[in-house]
């Protein structure tokens, strides 16, 4: 095989940089979160891929101090969303108010909470799909549009939506065109039994560890365009396509079980996001290329959220997980 060419002298610091404080990293984590390594894994290759997340799990699982505490430790700007049913859609952007000064009435724009680095958009399927589509801008465009003029958000910018996939009552599914702006779907399960037991006796105890800063803003820039850098081999983009093109029914060179069990299938950007989250992933994993492993590692949260089973599949109980291990035997 060809060695992958080197990387340009900053972008070499920046990767040295990362390197010598990812142990830090997960230091600083493990001073508030106990366990759930892989979830800590995806949220922080999005975050250096540049991606929002939406996170699913059970209350009580730590999916708000684990956000909080990645926040800490880049040094952002953390802003915590509370979405309910009479939430508005300027309750999060902001609204122009009038005001009075020495030079008479005037409209000043109040910024809304969306004016942050990482924004916890928690429980985000119990508002209306009206104000939820008010983040789809936000999170397209990084801006917000107020009476005509547009607002740039601060950089970097992050939605970390959360989900409780348990009461289904009085929520409203997230429409398909805003799941797809979320890189991962990141599922948070139960810890095991002793890691369970660490985090009762932790948090039952006097606590005096605080996490510290490793990063800045600008930081978290640099990665982004680190990992830009990143090569990738044309076959493993190639494999990249073919596994989101596997999940979609009724296309040529579908498998049979896809079109059996599944109505609708991931797009373009869900092979754009593997691609990206793999060169992420191989930055953490101490290396400046692209392998197979860093794809189907993450397939699931890449696809989960984007392939859709019809009721067939439903009355069979087969899971969108279980078409995605498949898909992912089936693409070579």
């Amino acid at each position: 095989m060809t060695p992958p060419p080197p990387l340009p002298n900053s972008d070499h610091e920046t990767f040295e940089l990362l390197q010598a404080a990812r142990p830090r990293i997960v230091a600083e984590l493990g001073k508030a979160i106990v366990g759930q390594q892989a979830v800590i894994e995806q949220i922080l290759i999005a975050l250096m891929a540049g991606g929002h997340c939406l996170i699913t799990g059970a209350p009580g699982l730590a999916k708000t101090l684990l956000v909080k505490s990645i926040a800490q430790i880049f040094h952002l700007e953390f802003r915590r969303i509370q979405f309910t049913p009479d939430l508005m859609p300027t309750d999060i952007t902001g609204v122009e108010i009038l005001q009075d000064s020495a030079e008479g009435r005037h409209l000043s724009f109040v910024k809304g909470p969306i004016f942050g680095n990482m924004i916890l958009a928690d429980e985000i399927n119990r508002t209306p799909p009206k104000t939820q589509a008010a983040l789809l801008e936000a999170m397209q465009e990084h801006q917000v549009t107020a009476s005509g003029r547009r607002y740039a958000l601060p950089e970097p910018f992050f939605v970390l939506a959360t989900q409780n996939p348990i009461e289904m009552e009085g929520t409203y599914p997230l429409p398909e065109a805003q799941l797809d702006r979320f890189m991962f779907n990141v599922v948070i399960d139960y810890l095991p039994e002793d890691d369970e037991v660490a985090v009762v006796q932790r948090t039952t105890t006097v606590s005096s560890e605080k996490i510290a800063p490793l990063f800045t803003g600008e930081d978290v820039e640099r990665f982004h365009h680190l990992v830009r850098q990143v090569p990738i081999a044309e076959d493993l983009v190639r494999f990249a396509v073919r596994l989101a093109a596997a999940t979609r029914p009724r296309q040529p060179g579908a498998p049979d079980f896809v079109n059996d069990w599944v109505s609708w299938g991931a797009g373009t950007r869900a092979a754009q996001f593997l691609a990206l989250g793999a060169k992420a992933r191989a930055l953490l994993h101490g290396r400046a290329h692209v392998t197979p492993e860093d794809l189907t590692a993450l397939a699931a949260p890449v696809l989960r959220h984007r392939v859709l089973v019809n009721y067939r599949a439903e009355a069979e109980g087969v899971s969108v997980g279980k078409v995605i291990e498949r898909v992912l035997a089936s693409v070579k």
